[in-house]
């Protein structure tokens, strides 16, 4: 092992258990005139919390904080209510202060140069937002990961050039896998999701971590870098978000690979930082790998319990997630140690980047990659509304009503109509939602939940299969179970003749989509 590397690692160990530990003072301004520095006629901002990605603390009537400074820190400031960060050139929020005073070790990609010592005053600025209401969207990206420029250029094509009415939209976020492994397009990744203009907020994902490290603590060194804590949280209208990084990384079982789960500052940082924020706000979390997986190989399941606990006293909550390439909700109830009556509800985000930017290309030369449970490529737009939510699945390149496949041939001989059956992928649905057919305005007829493969995403991975020539992009992966396929069979008694299939779906709001299909039945 490398004796410099083993030295930081202790020096950074002995830091977290409180060794040289040194005291960060600073003042949170409101940047009236927005130039970035604090000037003579400037006010400090009481009662907002700052953090060392740990302890939280409330700025005093004069805007001034003192906290606790170890070796390995970034400083932030929790955004309240009615300010905003100033953001740089892309976009990106400027609310934290990177403290290493040796940097970074030396790793494969580059993490933070020294800093030295602690500034005199570590100091943030705040800007006043009159815009902020407690009614407002935001997108939603599950896993962007380019592993080259030209993915990045799909990426820039197919999604970015996708969202034209970006007025309607607060911020961004997106759930982690920000790039494949090559953490040098984190650059051109932040150039690109930058050009929405929009604030933009990250989670680190397992395809954004330092490899070459021996310990967890050190796995971020170049996504700090490259964007700051990957443990933060920030205030908008009467939600409160907090970002979390849930990779395990070497995985601390065996050495190998990672695992899902948390440290133990991380969650202490949960839990100094919900001292300060009121019951009846929705707390959104973000974080990259789903809460759901019960085997403890996958995700260690006492640090969910903790995080649940943490939460057992707010009613309103919400968890965001990606990592898997499908979309799916997940609810936690009491039998998975969620400690309330109403079960805790997880949108595990289908992706950017779909199934891997696979697939034949689309007319913008993008690949269509559906991904596996026959989500088609999009993002989510989540809308909140006080301590309330409901979202929306964008596709790609398709119209805001696109929101169910109907799988059913266009023609079909009349006696051969019950040998198939008619199949619904309604893209944001849950098991709970209901789903209907009607035969040219007939009356409406349930049809039945299903966990099966699309077989629309079948039909084209088939394509590849059995092709004679070569194909103009990549195969797709094999199918999977989707959770959100509907099917049941047609009458026996339909004639002959030209029909419309419409498809009405619910969702958990409440809401209806609707889709329609033409349908031929000859003699």
């Amino acid at each position: 092992m490398n004796i410099k590397f083993t030295a930081v690692i202790v020096g950074l160990l002995l830091s977290s258990m409180g060794y040289g530990q040194d005291t960060a003072r600073g003042i949170v301004y409101e940047d009236s005139n927005q130039n970035g520095k604090r000037d003579a006629r400037e006010k400090g901002v009481a009662q907002v919390a700052v953090s060392n990605g740990v302890d939280v603390v409330l700025t005093d009537a004069a805007g001034k904080y003192q906290l606790p400074a170890r070796d390995n820190n970034i400083f932030f400031v929790i955004k309240p209510q009615g300010y905003q960060f100033p953001v740089d050139e892309h976009n990106k929020p400027q609310f934290y202060y990177i403290h290493k005073p040796e940097g970074s070790p030396a790793l494969k990609y580059a993490g933070s140069k020294p800093t030295g010592k602690l500034p005199k005053s570590v100091d943030f600025a705040l800007q006043k937002n009159t815009e902020e209401q407690a009614d407002f969207s935001a997108l939603v990206f599950g896993d962007p990961q380019a592993y080259n420029m030209d993915e990045i250029n799909y990426f820039e094509q197919g999604i970015i050039h996708d969202i034209t009415a970006t007025e309607k939209f607060s911020f961004g976020l997106s759930l982690g896998d920000l790039v494949g492994d090559d953490l040098v397009l984190h650059e051109p990744y932040i150039e690109t999701v930058g050009k929405l203009g929009l604030p933009w907020f990250n989670v680190m994902g397992n395809h954004d971590m330092n490899f070459d490290v021996e310990e967890d603590i050190l796995s971020d060194e170049t996504y700090e870098k490259n964007f700051g804590p990957n443990n933060f949280s920030f205030n908008y209208g009467n939600a409160h978000f907090i970002i979390l990084d849930d990779i395990l990384y070497p995985n601390p079982r065996t050495g190998k690979g990672y695992l899902g789960g948390f440290r133990k500052d991380q969650l202490d940082f949960v839990e100094n930082n919900l001292k300060f924020v009121p019951k009846d706000k929705l707390i959104v979390l973000a974080f990259h790998i789903p809460l759901l997986h019960k085997n403890s190989n996958v995700f260690r399941g006492e640090d969910r319990q903790r995080l649940f606990d943490l939460l057992a006293e707010y009613p309103h909550t919400l968890s965001l997630s990606a990592h898997t390439h499908l979309q799916r909700h997940n609810f936690y109830t009491k039998e998975d140690g969620w400690r309330q009556e109403k079960p805790h509800h997880e949108y595990n985000v289908g992706t950017t980047s779909g199934d891997w930017y696979s697939g034949l290309k689309n007319k913008q030369g993008v690949p269509t990659s559906t991904m596996r449970d026959g989500t088609p490529k999009g993002y989510a737009i989540l809308n909140i509304s006080g301590n309330t939510y409901t979202f929306d699945y964008k596709v790609a390149g398709k119209p805001n009503d696109y929101q169910l496949n109907i799988t059913f041939p266009t023609e079909v001989l009349q006696k051969n109509v019950r040998r198939h059956t008619l199949y619904v992928n309604f893209f944001i649905g849950t098991p709970n939602d209901t789903v209907e057919y009607s035969l040219d305005g007939s009356e409406w007829t349930k049809m039945n939940h299903t966990v099966t493969e699309d077989p629309n995403y079948q039909f084209n991975v088939l394509k590849f299969d059995n092709a004679s020539e070569l194909m103009d992009g990549r195969r797709p992966s094999a199918a999977t179970l989707s959770t959100h396929v509907w099917q049941t069979k047609l009458p026996t008694t339909l004639k002959a003749g030209q029909y419309t299939i419409q498809v009405r779906a619910t969702d958990m709001f409440g809401r209806t989509h609707l889709q329609t299909k033409e349908l031929k039945i000859v003699e």
